[in-house]
């Protein structure tokens, strides 16, 4: 059995990452400081499934408190952590506009409060979750992960770039085995609410409208929650210190996914149309070379077969799903 210290692990990758490993026999102390950034019903209920396995500890706890890291350390079992798995952090590249500041306190202060706590406990495993956002927008298609990053557009983005540059440094200074997995567009069930597929799915069900921003023919690359979380695994293997994108390997045009959860649901959307968001990229879609040739990740679930999942989770959990937020 291995030990695992998981940051964010109510979040929506994190918690499926949880109970994979849990369900692989290892033990896992996670944290999370289940913040409002969403409406935390759906942390709450990603928390209670974690809840449910024996070698589950579970802390409310802010990394973004250099203290409180240090006292979460001093927990650290005999054997020690096989790894930090740091999915805490602030998401959205809309809402980073309207507080930076929280973005910057979790995403990078955070972040460095990890590592160090590290250096000075000789973890060895780091993991970073990033975004495909810090490609910024003139990015190649598919983009690997060569393709420069020093134009985020975002506040978001940019915490998450300054996370990994940290990450690199500590690598460098301390001899940390790093892995930083880059996420793409990623759905699922008990997804966040202030994505487009949770944000579909809930409005052609309860007869919302819903609103696009653009003109639809926008397009991102999307990749099942359950692929992500095998490819964050995966990279847990000694690399020294690695940039891997993970997911955004299937593209569609919003307004294509659109038409996919009317088909599914054997209902019509009533959409509204809104310009384009200036901090939003017009397309994103990963090359994902790298993560197959060295992880062996080959993600196994296809949109349709994945939104599939999505709209029958819904329905099954309407009760509540259908009041959250979006």
């Amino acid at each position: 059995m291995n030990h695992y210290l998981l940051t964010g692990t109510a979040g929506f990758i994190a918690a499926r990452v949880a109970e994979r490993l849990l369900q692989a026999g290892h033990a896992v102390y996670g944290v999370d400081n289940l913040n409002d950034a969403y409406d935390v019903r759906l942390k709450e209920y990603r928390l209670r499934k974690l809840q449910q396995y024996e070698h589950f500890t579970f802390e409310r706890l802010d990394i973004g408190e250099a203290e409180a890291v240090r006292a979460l350390f001093a927990k650290m079992p005999a054997e020690g952590w096989q790894a930090v798995i740091n999915l805490a952090a602030r998401a959205g590249v809309r809402q980073s506009l309207l507080d930076p500041w929280v973005y910057y306190q979790t995403n990078v202060t955070g972040t460095l409060n990890l590592l160090e706590a590290c250096r000075t406990h000789g973890v060895k495993k780091f993991l970073l979750a990033s975004t495909s956002s810090v490609y910024g927008a003139k990015a190649p298609l598919p983009t690997p992960e060569e393709a420069s990053s020093d134009f985020p557009l975002q506040p978001y983005a940019a915490s998450k770039k300054a996370a990994e540059v940290m990450c690199h440094t500590y690598h460098y200074l301390y001899g940390l085995d790093i892995s930083v997995v880059r996420y793409f567009t990623v759905y699922g069930p008990a997804g966040r609410p202030d994505m487009v597929m949770f944000r579909f799915v809930q409005g052609i069900l309860e007869g919302k409208p819903i609103t696009i921003y653009g003109d639809g023919t926008q397009s991102r690359g999307f990749t099942y929650v359950e692929d992500i979380a095998e490819g964050t695994i995966l990279a847990l293997q000694p690399l020294g210190y690695e940039i891997v994108n993970l997911g955004g390997h299937e593209t569609i045009q919003i307004g294509e996914l659109l038409n996919l959860f009317e088909q599914l649901t054997g209902r019509r959307a009533q959409v509204n149309y809104a310009p384009a968001h200036p901090a939003d990229m017009y397309a994103n879609w990963a090359d994902t070379r790298k993560a197959q040739t060295l992880l062996g990740w080959h993600p196994k679930v296809g949109l349709q077969e994945g939104v599939r999942s999505l709209v029958e989770w819904y329905q099954q959990e309407r009760d509540w799903a259908s009041q959250v937020k979006t």
